[in-house]
């Protein structure tokens, strides 16, 4: 439920094996003790661009158990004075906040789902494109200086006007 200008998460269903909630670009800004009831197997959540000012707003995801990785990126809270280490402190069982651990150490990537090791991120974009493409054209991927290597006789001439074609108009 990515920016879909949702202002709270009361109406929320009962979700219990929910893991992963995406809320990012919103406009929560409280009720967030919802989400511990109707959510409790929450190990990520994306909080990141909503309106949460202040770490009271966080203190109900306590009673998430489970939650190992919060992100809170243009978060106003995120500007408070030693914003870290506090909500490490406030939620003891987060492994991971923005990305990162208390050590800094960066979060693996969760989507590693489909990632090909040994591949960087240019080379695994152009293989998706190319898998794109195969399918848009029923497993033909066309060669895009195929029409450098025909010759000018295969590639047919433009027709040249005459000069008592001048002034008239094709029909």
């Amino acid at each position: 439920m990515i920016n879909v200008g949702l202002t709270s998460v009361a109406n929320l269903p009962k979700l219990n094996k929910l893991k992963k909630f995406e809320l990012s670009d919103n406009r929560i800004s409280g009720g967030l003790e919802v989400l511990a009831e109707k959510c409790p197997s929450l190990t990520h959540l994306n909080l990141s661009g909503n309106k949460i000012k202040d770490l009271s707003t966080i203190e109900p995801l306590k009673k998430l158990g489970s939650l190992k990785s919060l992100d809170l990126f243009n978060c106003e809270v995120t500007n408070l004075n030693d914003y870290r280490e506090n909500v490490f402190k406030l939620l003891p069982q987060l492994t991971y906040l923005d990305g990162y651990d208390q050590h800094n150490t960066e979060a693996p990537d969760s989507d590693a789902e489909g990632y090909v090791e040994g591949l960087d991120d240019d080379e695994e974009e152009e293989d998706e494109e190319e898998e794109d493409e195969e399918a848009y054209n029923d497993g033909e991927v066309e060669d895009e200086d195929e029409e450098e290597e025909l010759g000018e006789e295969e590639k047919g001439q433009k027709r040249k006007r005459e000069p008592e074609d001048e002034g008239e108009e094709d029909d």
